[in-house]
C-alpha cells in the first residue's frame, strides 16, 4: 500500500491505516518499524510518522518503550 499525497485524508491517517492493516493481518507481529524507517519507506516527514504511531497507541494497538521502539500489543491484551 502507498500513501496518496493528493487525497483529502491526512497522510498520518493513511499511514495509521496501513500499519493497522499490517498488524491485523499478522504482517507486523512484534516490533513496529521505526519513525526513521517509516519516513524513508513512505517519503513523509518525521512528524507525520510520529502522529500515525500516536494514533495507533491511542487505539491500544501498539505501545512504546523509550529508547527501544514501538511494539504490537498482543491481541489478548487489547482493550
Amino acid at each position: 500500500m502507498t500513501l496518496d499525497h493528493d487525497a483529502e485524508t491526512p497522510l498520518y491517517r493513511q499511514l495509521a491505516a496501513i500499519l493497522r492493516e499490517r498488524i491485523m493481518s499478522g504482517e507486523i507481529t512484534r516490533r513496529v518499524p521505526s519513525v526513521k524507517t517509516l519516513t524513508q519507506e513512505f517519503g513523509i516527514a518525521q512528524g507525520t510518522a510520529e502522529r500515525a504511531l500516536a494514533m495507533l497507541r491511542g487505539e491500544g494497538l501498539i505501545r512504546s518503550a523509550m529508547g527501544r521502539g514501538h511494539f504490537v500489543v498482543p491481541a489478548d491484551e487489547r482493550a
